[in-house]
């Protein structure tokens, strides 16, 4: 029996651990006891490897620090890959016959933000078991191994190179040439190798975007979370479309022609019709409590089987498993191409997107016409309380009651407690537009009252 089974899990959210540097757990204190203690749950035999990619907050370098010596502590062999998008952290573990893989990253969060996920040795997220195991040997005595067993680190030059001809090679053999775009790289992680690959496949990229991080702008008024200067940039240069990653670039999201934004579902669209198209879907197309009901609606229509997870891709690449699935993802951009890539990976998503509309000769607006989004209302209502008592607070869920009533065959409600971030998010999706924003206010004000009263 694993030496966890059956814990609740302390420090594991639904993407790894993350927390705000400085606070436990993004000390040094804590790395160091979490890397001891992976080592010694992930390495297992002797000669056990481990990698190591961050993104570009300044914290990275704390954080990777501590880890490589909780590891070392317990006799594993690092390998450090430095700046580096998570998904190529996944693509390495494999390529480099790695017990584990390890990001250092918040994604889409703030510079003052970070976190830690694992990764195994085939290049998939964690289980729940295997998470509780590390969390269980975290309680015990860290102990290190002998002094003539200490493992050792090194730093794998060519690791950005690597992934570079990984994704490229997920294109196949055509190329972009002709292609103008705009690439927004969030001062994150793909700083490097997203405008690289995008280049040597022949694309013109006219301008990047967030391509200068400093340890602190990651994510800052750019990138999957703030779109409004790749639509602009995207407009002025009359490009073919525009590129958004996010902080450690296993999100993409898209932006047209026109500046119009297509997101996760519209691209889980896109990637589902071409497959089913060229028969090579397989199991039905997984999305999320979050995903639009129109694109539920679109893919139904064309005999393609949808199924809902709850949010997180972690369950969404659970539901595809269970279901023999190879096509998955989240409205923000976060799509599980299975038959590419182990995990989530934005360069890939947008890769698989331009081979379409370059074999169809078509626009990327085309592409996404026939799908047709219901009007979705989401607000984030921050709380300093426990959020998921909230949820059960009797005037929330009256307000959410009501709501569902009056929208009965109409729409959809949804409030959940986010597992990465201290919010609350209300969404409302209805065929009226007005309708779904009133309650959405009001539900979200319901929120806003219990957390104050829960407070005071």
């Amino acid at each position: 029996m694993s030496v966890g089974q059956g814990m609740a899990r302390r420090y594991f959210g639904t993407d790894g651990i993350r927390g705000r540097v400085g606070v436990t757990p993004m000390t040094a204190e804590f790395a160091v006891k979490l890397g001891w203690a992976a080592g010694r749950v992930l390495g297992g035999a002797d000669g056990a490897r481990v990698v190591i990619g961050k993104d570009t907050r300044r914290s990275g370098y704390l954080l990777e620090s501590a880890l490589e010596a909780g590891l070392s502590s317990a006799g594993v062999e690092v390998l450090l890959l430095g700046p580096i998008p998570t998904p190529a952290v996944a693509y390495l573990t494999r390529a480099l016959r790695a017990d584990a893989g390890i990001v250092i990253s918040a994604s889409h969060n703030p510079h003052y933000d970070n976190g830690v996920k694992f990764f195994g040795p085939q290049g998939g997220k964690l289980s729940d078991a295997i998470e509780a195991d590390i969390e269980a040997l975290m309680a015990q005595p860290m102990e290190t191994v002998a002094p003539e067993t200490i493992g050792l680190a090194r730093r794998i030059d060519d690791a950005q190179g690597r992934y570079i001809e990984y994704c490229k090679a997920s294109f196949g053999d055509g190329r972009l040439d002709g292609l103008r775009i705009v690439l927004d790289c969030a001062n994150g992680a793909a700083y490097r190798t997203a405008p690289a690959t995008f280049d040597e496949l022949g694309a013109e990229v006219v301008e990047v975007i967030g391509g200068e991080p400093n340890g602190f702008n990651i994510n800052l008024d750019c990138g999957s979370t703030h779109l409004e200067a790749l639509q602009a940039a995207v407009r002025r240069h009359g490009a073919d479309l525009g590129i958004a990653l996010d902080g450690d670039a296993d999100r993409c999201l898209l932006v047209d022609a026109d500046g119009e934004v297509v997101d996760g579902d519209q691209i889980l669209y896109v990637l589902a019709i071409d497959r089913h198209q060229r028969k090579l879907l397989s199991g039905p197309v997984v999305g999320t409590l979050m995903s639009n009901l129109g694109l539920e609606q679109a893919l139904r229509a064309r005999g393609i089987d949808f199924e809902r997870a709850a949010v997180g891709d972690r369950y969404v690449m659970e539901r595809l498993n269970a279901s023999a699935g190879s096509l998955g993802g989240e409205t923000s951009g976060h799509t599980l191409c299975l038959d590419k890539s182990s995990t989530g990976d934005g360069c890939v998503t947008a890769l698989q997107v331009l081979s379409i509309m370059m074999g169809a000769g078509c626009t990327l607006r085309a592409l996404v016409r026939d799908m047709q989004k219901c009007p979705q209302v989401l607000i984030n209502v921050r709380v300093t309380a426990a959020a998921r008592p909230l949820l059960e607070a009797p005037a929330v869920k009256a307000a959410e009651a009501a709501a569902v009533t009056a929208l009965a065959g109409r729409g959809r409600v949804l409030l959940r407690a986010s597992g990465t971030e201290p919010l609350i998010r209300v969404m409302v999706e209805a065929v009226d537009a007005a309708a779904a924003q009133q309650h959405a206010q009001t539900l979200a004000d319901a929120v806003r009252d219990a957390a104050a009263s829960a407070h005071a």
